[in-house]
């Protein structure tokens, strides 16, 4: 069943920590060099310059949560509290393209950096599993200061590249970079998007295996999914072994699945790899 390593929650945050500082003002100097932010990006109806604004808008979020006062008023922001997970997600994310009048688009980059700064500024020190509410995610789901540095993260690698396409310039995104999102993450989010009505009287097990990176037992339960590190040896349905960039990417929908198992970046095994292509339609993304 292969041998499973421990990993050490505070080095990996600090790990995750540095790489967000070093994507922070790698983001600036794309948006800053950007020749066209109205030019259409790697996402669909979206500008360059909208997804800019959306990720100042995520900054200014997660900074907020993370403030003993939760400084920003949600009232007029948040979808109703009963929209399925990812019609939320969505909601959100066209409210967040507006946030910004003309003056804030024209100081992207800069506005990305001092949000970005503000961010570490403030969870600096704070213990990995310090609790954190993110009201975007609806009224319940809590999670820690570890899981949202690992989304700030995620947000600025995966719109950095949006960004990138838009603008024709490069974005590299590294595989310790990626497996510090997977790691930090998505043991949290996978369960969370999970699309609870296609996963009814759904029973399969997956062990997620990143190279060089995290291995995750990935369990759906009759519409419940439970995602845990270091997990015990126990029978798996579907092995799924991938690098973590190219995994990134796939979740993301960034990369058509079948790209990366022609090019060997994603294989499956086990008692039965068929399955390996349900995992992406299982958890919902916007």
């Amino acid at each position: 069943m292969g041998t499973v390593t421990t990993f050490d929650p505070v080095s990996e945050h600090e790990k995750t920590r540095t790489a967000l500082a070093a994507a922070i003002p790698r983001l600036a100097r794309l948006l800053r060099d950007a020749p066209d932010l109205d030019a259409p990006a790697g996402v669909p109806r979206w500008s360059v310059g909208d997804v800019g604004a959306h990720l100042a808008s995520v900054y200014l979020a997660y900074g907020s949560v993370v403030t003993a006062d939760g400084s920003l008023d949600w009232g007029g922001i948040l979808p109703p509290g009963d929209l399925p997970f990812v019609e939320r997600i969505a909601a959100l994310n066209a409210t967040s393209i507006g946030l910004l009048d003309g003056e804030g688009r024209a100081r992207l980059g800069e506005l990305l950096a001092e949000r970005g700064e503000t961010f570490l500024r403030t969870t600096e020190g704070l213990a990995p599993d310090t609790p954190v509410t993110a009201p975007w995610y609806g009224p319940e789901p809590t999670l820690t200061v570890a899981v949202v540095t690992g989304l700030m993260l995620s947000e600025s690698l995966v719109h950095g590249l949006d960004i990138a396409r838009g603008a024709g310039l490069p974005w590299p995104i590294g595989r310790d970079e990626a497996s510090l999102v997977i790691g930090q993450s998505m043991p949290t989010m996978m369960g969370l998007a999970l699309d609870a009505a296609k996963a009814r009287g759904v029973r399969i097990a997956f062990d997620l295996v990143v190279k060089g990176g995290p291995r995750l037992a990935v369990v759906v339960d009759d519409g419940t999914m439970t995602v845990t590190r270091d997990a015990p040896p126990r029978a798996y349905d579907c092995r799924i072994t991938v690098d973590p960039t190219a995994f990134l990417l796939v979740s993301f929908r960034r990369t058509p699945i079948w790209k990366t198992i022609a090019s060997g970046r994603m294989r499956a095994g086990g008692r039965r790899p068929w399955l390996a292509t349900r995992l992406g339609e299982l958890v919902a993304t916007p």
